[in-house]
Order: structure tokens, then C-alpha cells, then sequence
């Protein structure tokens, strides 16, 4: 399957490219619905191999504590993820908090609003 998404491009970050299509083929095409992953899902997905699903469901606890959005921050800064796939699945526990508000911020988005969407265009004024 030639299409790229962010789940594919999470497992490539874990080192676990190979299973992008059947998660595309199993309906987790998003990170959200990823969340919901757990082991019969990732028996129907194929992976069986003891130490990839203990990544993905160490990766997947991170994705429910931390949200989605911090594999966004995480993929889109190069340096993030130099030498080691495992930022993905173990960051202190505040400190990406601290990072993802602070890029959120200085990057005007406001992942509050659905869907996810920058202040500027709700602060125009004129009704139209």
C-alpha cells in the first residue's frame, strides 16, 4: 500500500514499518483509534513477535496518556528522534507536556476545537 499517514509514520518511528498495512487493512488509520488498541487487536493485526507488541502497547499507554498530538511534535522535529526510536514510547512525564504546550502556543493552534484548528481564524470579525 503506497499511502502514508501518521500511523504509518509512528510505526516507522518505532521501527515497525512493517505492520503499517495491516493496521491500514484493520481500520487504524488514526491515532486515536490506535488509542484502542490492545493484544486481541494486535493478534488480528498479525503481530507476534513478544517484543514488537511490548513497543506498540507501550507506545499505545503513552498515545492514551499523552495524546495524540505528541507524535505530531514528536515526528515533525528531526532531532527528537536521533539514535533512539524509543522517544515514543518512554518521555518524563512532564517534560513533553511542557514541550507540546509551549509548541502549541507559539504556534497559535488550539487543539481544543474541533477539528483542530488556530485562533486566527476564529477571531475575525464580520459576519459576511
Amino acid at each position: 500500500m503506497a499511502v502514508s499517514n501518521i500511523v504509518c509514520e509512528w510505526l516507522r518511528a518505532l521501527g515497525l514499518a512493517q505492520y503499517a498495512e495491516s493496521f491500514l487493512d484493520n481500520g487504524y488509520d488514526d491515532l486515536e483509534i490506535c488509542k484502542q488498541v490492545g493484544d486481541p487487536d494486535l493478534d488480528a493485526i498479525g503481530v507476534e513477535n513478544p517484543a514488537h507488541r511490548h513497543k506498540l502497547l507501550k507506545s499505545i499507554r503513552q498515545l492514551r496518556e499523552k495524546g495524540a498530538a505528541s507524535v505530531y511534535f514528536m515526528l515533525n522535529d528531526p532531532n527528537s528522534l536521533s539514535g533512539s526510536t524509543e522517544i515514543l514510547c518512554e518521555t518524563p512525564p512532564n517534560e513533553l507536556d511542557i514541550v507540546i504546550r509551549e509548541q502549541l502556543e507559539t504556534d497559535g493552534v488550539r487543539l481544543t476545537a474541533h477539528p483542530y484548528s488556530t485562533p486566527g481564524t476564529s477571531s475575525r470579525k464580520g459576519g459576511g
